[in-house]
């Protein structure tokens, strides 16, 4: 890591210190959002940022999303979540507090093309992404300049559908070790198994180099081209045991006309990629992601 990058995300550290965010998920009722306020208040914390959505006012799901301001929060947060637990109990809450300067660990796999891991990286010495990157785990060497030049350690591990069990038990004792948090998958080009995904369930944000639920799978650009299609895409999702059908985080498009051949598309795609994951990152990152059923809510 290097001077600015440090200063940085210590900048960050120390100016959140005492900044918390709230995260609910339950069945909507009169009440959830003057006692959860109330609760605040009565705690010495003020909201700094409030968000919430339902689908339906009679009985169906609320979702809520609180950033908060709390001086000493550090001293008092075990028995504000102590606190908080009657009222997730009365109104069946599913809920979480999160604390943002404890960043997170982020593990980012990459195959052969590199350009969404330069975008991440980017972000990150710029100050942009405010995670901790522990590792980057590839199938191919490509990177490992660019990622060791940053002091972030990487890893090549060869993988193929044959020995896919022996790489994800080693993959899986790596994110052990530097206890990470999530995965970006930035062009991973391998399927990963249900026992891998199990593990890190909606912790896994995959880029799909098409705008979903078009063209799923392999070759998307091809098949694009094939079709004749007017506009291209990307996506950005969590990871399911079903492929290419997890959540979808964000989508962008770009135009597209009879004159490009499939090269001229996949340039024009891989720069729509870089910015849909750089964007479903940080908002995973800064907690903007409630995951329900199939669908998100990005507040």
């Amino acid at each position: 890591m290097n001077h600015f990058m440090k200063k940085s995300i210590d900048h960050f550290k120390t100016e959140n210190e005492n900044k918390a965010r709230l995260l609910i998920k339950c069945p909507d009722q009169p009440g959830i959002v003057a006692t959860v306020s109330d609760f605040l208040y009565r705690n010495g914390a003020n909201i700094i940022t409030s968000d919430q959505y339902t689908l339906n006012p009679d009985g169906g799901q609320f979702f809520m999303r609180i950033e908060f301001y709390c001086p000493q929060l550090g001293e008092k947060a075990e028995q504000i979540e102590q606190a908080f637990q009657p009222i997730g109990e009365q109104f069946a809450m599913n809920w979480q507090f999160v604390y943002v300067s404890q960043l997170k660990n982020v593990a980012i796999f990459v195959s052969n093309e590199p350009h969404c891991l330069m975008e991440l990286l980017w972000e990150y010495q710029s100050g942009g992404l405010m995670a901790n990157i522990a590792l980057v785990i590839s199938n191919h060497e490509t990177a490992r300049e660019t990622v060791e030049s940053l002091g972030i350690p990487f890893y090549y591990i060869p993988a193929n559908k044959d020995i896919r069990k022996q790489v994800e038990e080693r993959q899986l004792q790596l994110l052990k070790d530097y206890e990470v948090d999530v995965i970006v998958l930035a062009r991973y080009m391998q399927i990963l198994t249900s026992d891998f995904v199990k593990n890190y369930e909606n912790r896994i944000i995959n880029i799909h180099h098409s705008f979903l639920p078009a063209f799923v799978g392999a070759k998307p650009y091809e098949r694009a081209y094939e079709r004749g299609v007017k506009m291209i895409g990307a996506t950005s999702h969590y990871v399911t045991n079903d492929l290419d059908e997890g959540p979808i985080i964000e989508q962008d498009i770009g135009r597209v006309d009879h004159r490009d051949n499939i090269a001229k598309m996949k340039k024009i795609g891989q720069a729509i990629e870089r910015v849909v994951l750089s964007r479903a990152v940080k908002w995973h990152l800064e907690d903007r992601i409630i995951v329900y059923q199939n669908k998100t809510i990005v507040f």
